[in-house]
């Protein structure tokens, strides 16, 4: 079993080469890369590359070599959640972000001094008098704490955008890949922490022969980037730039918002800028002539619906109307729904129960 995990250790390591050499030397890569994933595949190249050489009997197995792999412990969970930030957010302001990098840099320096650089009589003599093995136990408590915290505010962040987006959306993103690839740390993590707290409790030699799965780990974090990376390139760049500002900046008074609100019926109705399956609140504003917090506030106090229900309302319209034509006989109630402006089947079937209280098959099953 231990030939198996080391040799997808190996593969894990050459795929993060093999990316990371991708991104420096392809000039169209190169050009569209996100900084903070080629930061990452580096950091988990780092990880992997030591448990490479140890598990190969190079330098005898010397622990320094795990030592560092510890190197880049504290810069994974902030450069994972600047990663998410980057691309739900669309923020790569690295001067405002480097901060996030001050606790790793200077743990990485602690485990450069205190573990790589001493002689060997040193770390003997430290190892006899077990001072090694609570400044390991430290370390990774230290490890653990700073990547769960990160953890936890990218799962706060994935769920921030989510629930702001539908004021800004008319559709879904594809956040499928956050999600996923969260699911994949957060095992990482919560691995990691069962065998510190076993090792704690004196079940030293089980937390030892569990610990190759963590690396294991790596290596499917980085098969995850590659692939999609390969099969679902744009997925990397979901999200949009909002600048949502207050209703107290908006100036409109009460008759101004009902002859709005007439505007924008009518504008959805002549113009059908639903059938837009990628509409943004920012162009249907642009549409009617005003800013985007007075469509907002337009939406909130005569109309009652956030942006994300306001335009898939007109789609369920569409979509009823559709399925009454003569080309519904050869559509699907996905491509029905396609030509009403839906691009996710979920989100056609979770606003047609909302808005109709029924399954579009229940209901139309009701109706002959």
């Amino acid at each position: 079993m231990d030939g198996i995990i080391n040799q997808l250790i190996y593969f894990g390591l050459f795929q993060s080469l093999l990316l990371l050499f991708i991104y420096l030397f392809s000039p169209l890569k190169r050009k569209n890369v996100n900084g903070y994933l080629a930061f990452l595949i580096f950091i988990l190249c780092i990880g992997l590359f030591g448990k490479a050489l140890h598990s190969a009997g190079v330098w005898n197995r010397n622990f320094r070599l795990i030592a560092m792999s510890e190197l880049s412990a504290l810069l994974f969970g902030p450069t994972v959640y600047l990663f998410f930030t980057s691309i739900l957010l669309q923020r790569q302001q690295l001067s405002k972000n480097i901060i996030h990098y001050i606790p790793g840099v200077v743990y990485s320096t602690f485990i450069l001094v205190y573990f790589i650089i001493p002689p060997d009589i040193v770390i003997i003599s430290r190892r006899n008098t077990g001072e090694l093995r609570r400044a390991i136990y430290t370390c990774h408590a230290v490890g653990l704490t700073v990547n769960i915290i990160y953890g936890i505010m990218s799962w706060k962040l994935l769920y921030d955008f989510r629930k702001n987006m539908q004021n800004e959306l008319s559709y879904v993103p594809k956040a499928q890949f956050v999600t996923r690839f969260l699911i994949i740390i957060s095992s990482c993590f919560i691995v990691w922490s069962i065998l510190y707290v076993t090792s704690l409790f004196g079940f030293e030699m089980l937390e030892r022969n569990a610990r190759p799965y963590l690396w294991l780990l790596l290596t499917f974090i980085i098969l995850f980037i590659t692939y999609y990376g390969m099969v679902y390139p744009d997925v990397l760049q979901i999200g949009v730039t909002t600048n949502e500002k207050k209703y107290s900046q908006s100036k409109l008074k009460n008759e101004d918002l009902d002859r709005l609100k007439q505007t924008l019926d009518d504008l959805m109705i002549e113009k059908k800028p639903y059938l837009n399956n990628k509409l943004l609140k920012a162009e249907l504003a642009s549409m009617l002539g005003v800013s985007n917090p007075e469509l907002a506030r337009l939406l909130n106090e005569r109309i009652g619906m956030n942006f994300f229900e306001y335009v898939n309302y007109y789609r369920i319209k569409e979509f009823i109307e559709v399925h009454k034509s003569e080309r519904a006989k050869q559509l699907t109630f996905y491509g029905m729904a396609q030509e009403s402006g839906f691009n996710s089947k979920t989100t056609f079937n979770k606003s047609f129960k909302k808005l109709m209280g029924q399954s579009p098959s229940d209901y139309f099953n009701q109706k002959t």
